[in-house]
């Protein structure tokens, strides 16, 4: 089950940053939907016998590796994640990321070594009347995404809400093995957040159905000490659709959740 710390070291850290301005927007699924994007090895995980997908744009602050000064230049820029929720072949819960938009060809080239999902964007993050604005455009023209929140009072977070946002290791695949990615840093200080305009088309570009419904919103100012572990490919474990790009089905897609 999640919790509001870590449950594993991401020692010794080959990354760290800053995680500022975050907001989360979640949506609801049916378990097969979700199920038929995943690769071989993950099984979708469900809260209130739902899977959830979440948008979730942020500033990336001063990432480096260890003892490297950051250089704000280069090391300071919008990112944003699409991310849904599994289960590793090992049982351990954490993040499927169906596709991440970054403003950096250097954290895309870093990205892409793990098989993580980037795509090179055009993003912007600013303050605006007391609303956070975000916007961005995957280069080519598309896909793209608009969203102004504003941000409401902090709360204490419910078990979903902690479900929702704790995740402490993210899976990507490379060369038909999946990897894991542990990441550790302090609890989430959450607030509530109204939607005022949201637009988007990451989620279809992702391979899946339109979300319905109204969306769960946290807002973050973010966390300060992130730290992220070494990559550990879980060998044994392969990834068989290694021709369907990422967040598209392939082979071994559509099995149902224990």
């Amino acid at each position: 089950m999640p919790s509001v710390t870590p449950d594993d070291r991401a020692w010794p850290p080959v990354l760290k940053a800053r995680w500022l301005t975050q907001t989360f927007v979640h949506w609801p699924y049916p378990p097969e939907k979700i199920q038929a994007v995943l690769p071989q090895g993950l099984v979708v995980d469900r809260y209130d016998e739902m899977a959830w997908v979440t948008l979730t744009p942020f500033l990336m602050a001063d990432v480096r590796p260890p003892g490297v000064p950051p250089a704000p230049k280069f090391t300071t820029f919008p990112e944003t994640n699409l991310r849904t929720y599994v289960h590793g072949p090992n049982g351990r819960d954490g993040v499927w990321m169906l596709s991440i938009e970054v403003a950096s060809a250097m954290m895309l080239a870093a990205g892409r070594v793990v098989g993580a999902p980037y795509h090179l964007g055009d993003l912007s993050l600013l303050e605006h009347g007391g609303n956070i604005v975000y916007a961005g455009t995957r280069r080519g023209g598309a896909p793209g995404y608009h969203l102004v929140i504003r941000p409401g009072e902090r709360i204490r977070p419910s078990d979903r809400d902690i479900w929702l946002t704790s995740r402490w290791r993210a899976y990507t695949r490379r060369l038909g093995v999946l990897i894991e990615t542990p990441v550790e840093h302090e609890p989430w200080p959450l607030s509530s957040g109204v939607i005022e305009q949201e637009s988007e088309t990451l989620v279809s570009a992702a391979g899946l159905p339109a979300p319905a419904g109204d969306p769960v919103v946290h807002f973050s100012e973010g966390v300060q000490d992130v730290r992220v572990g070494g990559p550990r490919p879980l060998l044994g474990h392969r990834a068989e659709d290694t021709d369907a790009p990422p967040g598209r089905p392939g082979r071994g897609a559509g099995r149902t959740a224990p």
